[in-house]
């Protein structure tokens, strides 16, 4: 997985750097929070060092706000004039109306139906108009005809330069803050988030182990890679949406296909369990989505992470009340029948 490829240029360390100084008005430095305790050692061993990156704790809830406001930076006077548009199933529509907001233009997004309706409120009131829409497909039409008729940018949830160099900070961050990482966790939807952090991970250290994270139900960077091309999926099914796009696109696979050592699945009764230990153990309440990388560390990755110094990337935390108190219940209900167990 680690070919290399001159089809897409990455950004450099020099351009992430200066990408940081320019986010830094507008988004939060996150903590890296070094986790102990019998938790993570009867999982990972005794010498293991597990650190949680809490993108949770960032500007509207989740990373996404890196890439939009780096994109939202490059807009014209003419294209400020015109405003944005997005499309997503909440947290990039969050995101994207806050970067509006940064750069003083408006923002048209189009949400899902299924979305939670949390998440539409909060974007609605950093003052988003917002359209919803029936499912993915229909959604992308509509936002390619307010593009048409009104001459708005589209900015993407997880694709292009701009938005690697933008979560690329958080990458930075991370390892500015923890020195000597053998491995980094990263949860994949479209492959945005990972595209930075994989990318500066191995120009800061080419020993350290990028491992992805994907939900069963929705592995489109695990088929992609098996593919050796952007590929989409048909079919979707996860209580992580966060991380259940229909597609990942050529310059996401080309960052992804050169930064990944490997890329593993968790069940959506796995994401549940791991949310109930962070609540649980680290204090955490966070969406689904900000479950997986525990749900891999101390599932599919247990083995290859014991002993070792690691971090993990809890991306989110967007969720209503009686939503997450359903996930932990699910999730403590699933530690009972002995997911994610203890090791000797």
């Amino acid at each position: 997985m680690n070919a290399e490829s001159n089809k897409h240029k990455a950004p450099s360390l020099e351009e992430v750097r200066l990408t940081a100084a320019r986010l830094a008005p507008y988004i939060r430095m996150t903590p890296a929070f070094h986790w102990s305790g019998d938790t993570v050692a009867s999982r990972l061993g005794a010498d293991a060092e597990l650190f949680l990156k809490l993108e949770l704790f960032q500007r509207t809830g989740t990373f996404k706000v890196r890439g939009a406001v780096n994109n939202a930076l490059d807009l014209s006077a003419d294209q400020l004039a015109r405003g944005i548009t997005a499309m997503s199933s909440g947290n990039h529509a969050i995101a994207a109306a806050y970067a509006a907001r940064c750069v003083n233009t408006s923002a048209k997004v189009v949400m899902q139906a299924s979305a939670n309706p949390a998440r539409i409120e909060i974007a609605r009131n950093l003052g988003a108009e917002i359209l919803i829409a029936e499912n993915g497909p229909i959604g992308f039409r509509m936002v390619e005809e307010i593009v048409e008729q009104e001459g708005r940018t589209f900015i993407h949830p997880f694709e292009g330069f701009r938005v690697t160099e933008g979560t690329g900070t958080c990458g930075l961050e991370l390892h500015n803050a923890v020195e000597g990482l053998d491995a980094v966790v990263v949860p994949i939807g479209g492959g945005g988030l990972c595209s930075g952090i994989g990318v500066v991970t191995k120009l800061l250290s080419s020993k350290c182990k990028v491992y992805g994270v994907e939900p069963e139900g929705a592995a489109v960077m695990q088929k992609s890679l098996a593919a050796g091309s952007a590929q989409s999926l048909t079919e979707l099914s996860t209580i992580a949406n966060s991380l259940a796009p229909p597609f990942t696109t050529d310059y996401c696979f080309s960052m992804c296909e050169r930064s990944l050592d490997d890329l593993v699945l968790v069940s959506d009764d796995e994401l549940a369990a791991a949310a109930a230990i962070l609540f649980e153990h680290g204090k955490l309440a966070v969406e689904p989505a900000g479950a997986a990388t525990t749900a891999a560390a101390f599932g599919p990755l247990a083995e290859r992470l014991r002993g070792k110094r690691v971090a993990a990337i809890v991306c989110g935390s967007n969720i209503d009340i009686d939503g997450f108190a359903g996930l932990v219940k699910r999730g403590s209900d699933g530690l009972a029948r002995g997911l994610l167990p203890t090791r000797p």
